[in-house]
């Protein structure tokens, strides 16, 4: 809500425009053991706290923005009971749609599908339609339309700054609003693989495939951010542009072309994590430890 969230694999930055035009910044250090630990290292087995962590923060920071428009700093909380239980409530809501539904409405017509396979890519088809139409419809709701303005801003300026760029608002704005690490794109992947996991359990008891659904997310979560990385690294590769087309062009219906102002939020929020994580200087300056990196992701996604 009129802001942007960047994090690093140190520190995190939210960002956002009070309603007297200011920008007000919130940093803390994000869990270590997540980011550089060990299980950072990991295939498969890191995705899971990392998502865990990236939903938190999320939470968290959309709470955070929306009380920067309601009361003074000093007044903010930025965790607590309304936090996690906000969170639990929408984890459920979301399997319930995109998890549990899709497999109920299958299950009015599974009779007439005489093959497994056939009746999982029903199901899968019917989740991605449900996930586009949640997305399109929720695109026409004003204060989501500037959401996504802000997640475009996000893009431009993640973009900008690995192709080295000058962070300054004109100079962002000529950035592309898509990038291969999306959370939108993460959503389709998702719905990709989930076909060819659940394909695996075959059609047995309603009951039972519906806790092999929610049972077998971590697995799905842990794919699909894999191939999300693996496309983030090797986007200059021919094959794997090809491959990512379908999740830049969903992007579209989650990013909007964003004003200057906007894009000021999502420099100022790069710029505190880039100071905090050691890579520029407080007069924004590169430091020994930028040679070479780029390990800031944006996390508004």
């Amino acid at each position: 809500m009129e802001g942007v969230m960047m994090r690093g694999s140190k520190s995190m930055a939210v960002a956002v425009r009070k309603p007297d035009g200011e920008i007000l910044i919130h940093t803390e250090a994000v869990d270590p053991r997540i980011y550089t630990g060990p299980v950072s290292r990991w295939p498969f087995l890191r995705a899971l706290p990392m998502l865990w962590d990236t939903l938190v923060l999320g939470m968290r920071t959309l709470m955070f923005s929306a009380d920067v428009a309601l009361t003074d700093e000093a007044e903010i909380e930025f965790k607590g009971p309304l936090a996690w239980g906000t969170m639990a409530v929408s984890l459920v809501i979301g399997v319930a749609i995109f998890f549990v539904t899709p497999l109920l409405l299958v299950g009015l017509v599974d009779r007439y599908i005489a093959s497994d396979i056939l009746s999982n890519l029903v199901e899968g088809i019917i989740r991605l339609l449900l996930i586009v139409a949640y997305i399109w419809v929720v695109g026409f709701m004003s204060d989501i339309r500037r959401v996504f303005a802000y997640h475009g801003a996000e893009h431009k300026t993640i973009n900008a700054y690995e192709a080295g760029a000058t962070l300054e608002p004109t100079v962002v704005k000529t950035f592309t609003t898509s990038h291969p690490r999306c959370g939108t794109g993460f959503l389709l992947v998702v719905a990709v693989i989930s076909v060819l996991i659940f394909s695996l359990v075959g059609r047995p008891g309603m009951v039972w495939r519906i806790l092999s659904r929610i049972l077998l997310i971590p697995v799905v979560a842990g794919l699909g951010y894999e191939v999300i990385k693996f496309g983030a690294a090797h986007r200059n590769k021919r094959l794997v542009r090809w491959l990512l087309t379908p999740s830049l062009a969903l992007q579209r219906l989650t990013t909007r072309e964003p004003d200057l102002e906007m894009l000021e939020v999502a420099i100022a929020a790069l710029k505190r994590v880039l100071v905090e994580e050691g890579l520029t200087s407080a007069a924004g300056k590169p430091t020994d430890a930028a040679n070479g990196a780029r390990s800031v992701e944006a996390v508004a996604s």
